[in-house]
């Protein structure tokens, strides 16, 4: 198959822990042909999807992870599969990219399905199951925000479209930042703030559960650095090995099957303790570190499912 990458820098992945790299890696020992294309290079052409990038061979060399052919332009609707896995921020660049994309329906396959990436943002497709998740607000209005944290005292308090713990604050009953905090999102960002009551489980770790075509294949533990709060990865959480508890199978049986139905092939979901925090639909990690602590090829069990797509 004709597989092609939207992602940012191939050249700067870490080639132990990147999930884009692992999947191209895969692809390429299933015997796939792949091409590198950042989303600055999509564009609509009288009636065509096209891009600019590179055929790609990946390697596991760190420092050079992948070589590289000549600049061309190509038209993405002769390729079978389309990964969709740039990084946020979910903003109108990133929007208008799914908007594109999913021009090639019928065409080619994007993975994950562009018109779900673009309705299931993370942190607002767990308002859909309120029974699995954690106390939440989603407001501008500070008036608002106030009400929640002085009804649970020890809040979560992030932008709505963030990513990789970046902008995540802790503010517990005898916290007075909240107004300097609110001011200085809001004066950059039109954006609501997401609110959640903060869950002292988090010390125990934030467990990433990665699910494949609806259906949990595993799970690694994120444990916050000494002091923090936050367990990303991105921010120095350190992953661990971990088993599924009945908890977590309950969780992926809820929302597994509107997963897989709306072609959210590879999914990370965030739990802490007993709740579901986040549904990780646009460009989710953890492949590499649950492949090494349980042994088993994930990026194979992610191509299968594809391929029975086509």
């Amino acid at each position: 198959m004709k597989i092609a990458f939207q992602m940012d820098p191939i050249g700067a992945v870490d080639i132990n822990a990147d999930s884009s790299f692992r999947l191209a890696e895969e692809a390429q020992a299933r015997g796939h042909q792949l091409f590198f294309y950042g989303p600055d290079q999509l564009a609509y052409q009288e009636g065509r999807i096209t891009a600019r990038g590179h055929d790609m061979t990946v390697q596991r060399v760190a420092g050079d992870p992948a070589v590289l052919g000549p600049e061309r332009d190509v038209d993405l609707a002769d390729f079978d599969v389309i990964w969709l896995r740039q990084d946020p921020p979910f903003d109108m660049h990133y929007i208008t990219s799914t908007h594109l994309l999913d021009r090639l329906k019928g065409q080619a396959l994007v993975v994950n399905d562009p018109f779900w990436v673009r309705n299931y943002p993370e942190k607002l497709l767990v308002l859909d199951f309120p029974e699995l998740t954690p106390p939440t607000t989603i407001a501008r209005d500070l008036q608002t925000i106030k009400a929640f944290k002085e009804k649970h005292g020890d809040i979560i308090l992030k932008p709505l479209y963030g990513n990789g713990g970046a902008g995540v604050f802790r503010l517990d009953a005898n916290d007075r930042n909240l107004t300097s905090l609110h001011e200085l999102f809001t004066g950059f960002s039109r954006e609501p703030l997401i609110a959640q009551k903060f869950l002292p489980d988090v010390r125990n770790g934030d467990k990433r559960v990665i699910l494949v075509d609806g259906q949990p294949v595993g799970a690694i533990n994120r444990v916050p650095a000494e002091g923090e709060t936050r367990s990303n990865m991105h921010v120095g959480g350190r992953p661990e090995k971990i088993g599924l508890t009945a908890r977590d199978l309950e969780i992926c049986a809820a929302i597994g099957p509107l997963l897989k139905e709306r072609g959210q092939v590879f999914v990370g979901i965030d739990v802490i303790g007993d709740y579901l925090t986040e549904i990780n639909v646009t460009s989710p990690t953890g492949i590499q570190e649950l492949e090494r602590f349980n042994g088993e090829n994930i990026a194979e069990k992610i191509w299968l499912a594809i391929e029975a797509k086509l």
